[in-house]
């Protein structure tokens, strides 16, 4: 096996001694090591309750014949890092995470791992390293938070940030903001929308790389205990399997085996039919740049014009303005009922061969989980009925409940029924009836889809010669077409000022430049000023064009990930204020009514902003950065050589 390095024949008695320090005996030290990749943080609600789930992951694996070693990664919360300088390094960090993890099972030779992530950036730098390090892997997150309530509906985090913005221009009264403050996000868990998180974690089940539910069962269900615990005794099968004779030319359960080009676009297929975060485009092209998997813009488009988009979750909203959280999906059916729904409507567009973590291929899960297969599962209506039940566990009542299935070495359980049932906590947390939901609505068939094409869009023209993103699923038709005037600001800071000072009026085309991956840099997300906009009442009236990103939580008519970035000389840099801004949602088109040869005129004065950062972090970054198109990876000379 590969710990074999660290741990068998006479020159390794010195490693043994220092493991035998750490408590392990000779049984521990001839099973396979398997690493408990963990995020846990105190300061991320997300990731808060993850020391518990790391702990009785440890103890199933340890019940099921392994050895588990667990150990944590940097974790940055794109909401507490909003609005400042911390945004920064929010994408950064993704390549950091990446390098940690990689560091760490390379230098200690872990025969497989499994993943315990949650937001932001660390789902998709726990898959970089997976792809990088090839052994196997499962993902398991940490689950969605429960939606809050506000004046009788659903609310999340975008409705704080909004409700702020609000106050900010005298609509809101200081007390309303305070009741959204103490309410919008009542539980651990990624936050409740489809944001980057949860969008996240839903692919990885449509990828092949999660167990089916991983991206919408809740974070307070018990439900979710027994998907840790499937999940670490899958991790512990798939380890030996390995080990007893396969090969990474041979064994079918190695990421780089699943994560194929066909996995690749089942996870696109997802994301459009779901209508996910723009940020998923990034992280998985970032992903696939790990798998030496050519995927590029134009294979994403090909795919967003087949895929209808048949799902609409916060931060976007049904026509009728009916508004859906993860909970909800869970309830209809979760990720694979939505991709049983596809495959019913649009048998040719997914690929059910692909391979997963299950052991079966993904048309195989499917016909398993989804909720509308012709013969479903009593035991699977009950997964996604009570994964979606609200019960208001708080982090330490979710941590007793996570507590109550720990498990001996030999497999027997810590705590007697009683106690399991106190730390349950049952009683002290009954489900809260849910509201009532029509799950053809959460989850449409193709022929009521919500748009025919993908929610999302890439976008081309002069001033994106190499591609940009709007979502799709959060604009409103009358939108699709716009033409209207440049109006430039420098940075995020500068366009909040202008917002804020009524500088933007109805027409308006707002251009945010220097927010790049170099200019930034570290391609910061655009939710302040985009709440602004909201909160004025320009959301429907005017456009954003930016070389930054957009939040998860963004929705409306907001284009990001413009590229060539004006760092890099790209034409974004060169649009003056009143310059004319044509956008065709329908036809993918974004331009600028300047001709060619102005453009060419304009370049030669051209000078790019000096670097704002050259030191630490994301001094390095912003010196190896790539293009957005690329996914905003790290490159320098000889890579990959």
């Amino acid at each position: 096996m590969r710990s074999d390095q660290i741990k068998k024949g006479l020159q390794r008695g010195p490693h043994r001694s220092l493991l035998k320090a750490t408590g392990l005996s000779d049984a521990d030290i001839r099973r396979p090591f398997i690493a408990v990749v963990n995020s846990y943080t105190d300061i991320i609600p997300g990731h808060i309750h993850l020391d518990a789930v790391g702990h009785l992951i440890a103890c199933h694996i340890r019940a099921a014949g392994g050895t588990p070693f667990v150990f944590n990664t940097i974790g940055v919360c794109d909401g507490l890092a909003m609005g400042h300088r911390g945004m920064k390094y929010s994408l950064a960090s993704r390549e950091l995470i990446a390098d940690c993890v990689e560091t760490m099972c390379e230098a200690h030779c872990f025969d497989a791992m499994i993943c315990i992530p949650n937001c932001d950036k660390i789902t998709p730098g726990m898959l970089m390293a997976s792809l990088r390090i090839n052994v196997p892997t499962i993902f398991v997150s940490g689950g969605p938070m429960e939606a809050g309530r506000v004046d009788g509906r659903d609310v999340d985090l975008i409705d704080q940030f909004y409700a702020v913005a609000q106050q900010t221009i005298g609509k809101m009264s200081a007390r309303k903001v305070k009741q959204f403050e103490a309410n919008t996000c009542p539980t651990c868990g990624s936050c409740s929308g489809l944001f980057t998180a949860n969008s996240m974690n839903c692919l990885c089940e449509a990828i092949g790389i999660a167990l089916p539910g991983n991206g919408t069962c809740l974070a307070t269900s018990p439900v979710r205990t027994g998907l840790y615990i499937e999940a670490a005794r899958r991790i512990v099968t798939m380890a030996s399997q390995w080990v007893r004779g396969g090969s990474r030319k041979t064994f079918p359960m190695l990421p780089r085996r699943i994560m194929t080009k066909k996995a690749f676009a089942n996870a696109f297929i997802l994301d459009m039919a779901m209508g996910g975060s723009s940020n998923t485009v990034l992280h998985l092209l970032a992903m696939a740049n790990e798998a030496g998997v050519p995927f590029s813009l134009d294979d994403i488009d090909r795919i967003s014009k087949r895929t209808p988009n048949i799902c609409r979750v916060a931060p976007s909203s049904t026509p009728e303005g009916k508004s859906y959280h993860i909970q909800d999906i869970h309830k209809a059916g979760g990720v694979h009922t939505i991709l049983g729904q596809l495959a019913a409507d649009k048998p040719n567009l997914l690929h059910a061969q692909a391979a997963t973590v299950t052991g079966k291929t993904l048309g195989q899960n499917i016909n398993a989980w989804s909720l509308r297969a012709r013969r479903v599962r009593p035991a699977v209506k009950t997964f996604y009925r009570r994964g979606s039940q609200p019960t208001g566990r708080n982090v330490t009542a979710v941590r007793l409940m996570l507590m109550a299935d720990d498990v001996l070495p030999n497999g027997k359980r810590i705590h007697p029924p009683a106690i399991r049932k106190t730390f349950i906590g049952n009683d002290r947390f009954p489900p809260r009836t849910g509201r009532r939901i029509d799950a053809l609505d959460v989850i449409r068939p193709v022929d009521n889809a919500f748009t025919k094409r993908g929610g999302l869009v890439i976008l081309r023209g002069n001033i994106a010669r190499n591609g940009a993103i709007v979502k799709l699923a959060g604009l409103d038709p009358t939108m699709y077409r716009f033409a209207g005037k440049a109006r430039i600001c420098e940075s995020q800071e500068d366009a909040c000022e202008a917002i804020l000072a009524g500088r933007i009026k109805p027409g308006d085309v707002v251009v945010i430049r220097n927010e790049g991956p170099k200019g930034g840099p570290g391609m910061q997300e655009m939710l302040a000023p985009t709440s602004y906009m909201k909160g004025l009442g320009l959301y429907d009236k005017c456009y954003m064009i930016t070389d930054g990103r957009y939040s998860g939580g963004t929705s409306g008519p907001c284009i990001g990930h413009v590229a060539p970035e004006a760092a890099s000389a790209g034409e974004i840099g060169l649009l003056k204020n009143g310059d004319l801004i044509e956008i065709d949602i329908l036809t993918g088109k974004l331009n600028a009514k300047v001709s060619a040869a102005e453009f060419a005129r304009r370049r030669k004065r051209f000078k790019p902003r000096p670097p704002q950062i050259r030191h630490g972090a994301l001094g390095r970054y912003a010196a190896h950065a790539t293009s957005a198109d690329t996914g905003a990876v790290l490159d320098w000379p000889g890579k990959n050589t």
